[in-house]
Parts: structure tokens; sequence; C-alpha cells
């Protein structure tokens, strides 16, 4: 089985698109450049009346490739994050 590191480094000029699910709205998905996780994140908070600096640790633990912090963040941010295939 190959990491989500592998499939970065496979193809070095192609920029990363991520796949993020928002669980709290039903399956909510959006497919965005690591530049627009936090901001989509954030807009999925704001229809709760959240505001969290979380949204903005989890694009900046992606864009660094920690992919436990990543998860650990998404998990209590309630979205799930992979690189879009």
């Amino acid at each position: 089985m190959r990491s989500l590191n592998y499939r970065v480094h496979a193809h070095p000029d192609a920029t990363p698109i991520y796949q993020l699910t928002d669980r709290l709205h039903d399956g909510h998905t959006a497919r965005v450049s690591v530049d627009g996780i936090a901001g989509t994140v954030a807009s999925w908070l704001a229809e709760f009346g959240v505001l969290s600096p979380l949204a903005e640790d989890l694009e900046q633990t992606v864009r660094e490739g920690h992919w436990a912090a990543a998860h650990a963040i998404a998990d209590r941010l309630s979205v799930d994050v992979t690189i879009a295939v």
C-alpha cells in the first residue's frame, strides 16, 4: 500500500488537490488546492456560527505534509481530508 506522500511525490509537477468531506453536513464535499482548505472549512463552520483557528492549522499541517497532525485536527473539526485522485 502506498502512502499519501507517495501520491504527492509521484507527480512533482502536479499541484495536489485535496478532497474535504464535512461530516456534519451529511457528506458535503469540496475539492480544493492546499490554499483553499482553511477557507472552505471556515465557511462550513460559519454555517454553525463557529469561528476556529483550527481551520488554518489544518491547512498548514497539510501543506507541511504532517498527516498524523492533519488528521487529528480534521477529526476535531469533523472533516475528512484526503488527496483527490
